[in-house]
């Protein structure tokens, strides 16, 4: 049998529940493509998924995303080739040398572009374009708070809703990391470590709020956001870090006509507008249109060190791994 190196865990839990493997080869079946991996990119799910995710196998392999280079190609699969560069993405098992995934999960990266930054894409910034366009309706003009700006989808967020011509605001834990977000489009940041970031934000656009926000955090933050909503303002539900879940009193939301919308990526990824979407985003990135951020990469080997890294909220941008 033949083996590659991952990184799994046997059980749930902290960053050190990694080990570092060999497991075996996987296999191409129908409708399938196996890449082997140049770079991987941490999301936010992953490390949720590490600590209480559901373990669809023993050892485990997490991970959503990543990119490299087709060796092998599945007689049913006709648009793609050996040798192809790829990003793909899967319920598990990025964290690894090679991974066999369906090809209609899979988005074709450009001659030339950088394979490091294409990793990053279709879950970051497919689900910033959701929030913000396809349920957020955000218009040329409006006003848009990004909450968590240094993180993968907010990095996204900023730059497609000032591509858009709307008024960027985001937060993040301190003033270092919005100074790093401005070069991206964002025009007034707020460091959410004040006691008061809502009348902050409400300060910033005179009083009136915001007509869309993109929140990645949940629980409480989740009320402020609604919070600091204009009237008739839209707030988007994404992918909740989980660190305080708590009930919504939905009834904030009457007297000022205003809406609430949770939005999954992974339930839209194979319909054609989505794919469509995320293969131009992959383009954009590749032609330089927009920026993918990647804060530090680190071995394969390390995945612990590069989980506790990315749950240490210091990054800005994108944590890689690389096999």
């Amino acid at each position: 049998m033949r083996l590659v190196k991952a990184a799994v865990y046997y059980e749930t839990g902290g960053p050190e529940v990694f080990r570092y493997e060999d497991v075996p080869d996987p296999v191409c079946s129908a409708g399938e493509v196996v890449v082997d991996v140049e770079a991987i990119s941490i999301e936010g799910g992953d490390t949720l998924n590490r600590w209480h995710g559901e373990m669809a196998t023993t050892p485990h392999i997490v991970g959503y995303q990543c990119a490299g280079t087709i060796r092998e190609v599945a007689p049913d699969v006709l648009d793609r080739r050996v040798g192809q560069r790829v990003v793909a993405t899967m319920f598990w098992g990025s964290h690894a040398e090679r991974v066999a995934v369906p090809a209609v999960i899979t988005w074709p990266v450009a001659d030339g572009a950088d394979v490091v930054a294409a990793a990053c894409v279709p879950v970051a910034f497919g689900t910033a374009h959701d929030c913000l366009f396809e349920f957020g309706h955000l218009q040329a003009g409006e006003t848009v708070l990004v909450q968590a700006g240094a993180g993968g989808v907010g990095v996204a967020a900023i730059q497609l809703a000032k591509r858009a011509g709307a008024t960027v605001l985001a937060t993040a834990s301190s003033d270092d990391r919005l100074e790093r977000l401005r070069p991206l489009g964002l025009d007034r940041g707020v460091n959410y470590s004040s006691s008061d970031w809502v009348s902050e934000v409400r300060a910033l656009t005179g009083g009136r709020g915001v007509d869309l926000v993109v929140d990645s955090v949940g629980g409480k933050v989740l009320q402020g956001s609604v919070a600091c909503l204009a009237y008739r303002g839209r707030c988007i539900t994404v992918g909740s870090a989980g660190r305080d879940p708590q009930p919504f009193d939905v009834s904030v939301l009457g007297m000022g006509n205003q809406s609430i919308t949770g939005v999954f990526l992974g339930a839209e990824i194979i319909t054609p507008r989505a794919q469509a979407m995320i293969a131009e985003l992959v383009d954009d990135v590749g032609a330089g249109r927009l920026q993918v951020v990647v804060d530090r990469t680190f071995p394969l080997a390390d995945a612990a060190d590069a989980h506790a890294y990315v749950e240490s909220r210091q990054a800005v941008g994108r944590v890689v791994l690389i096999p």
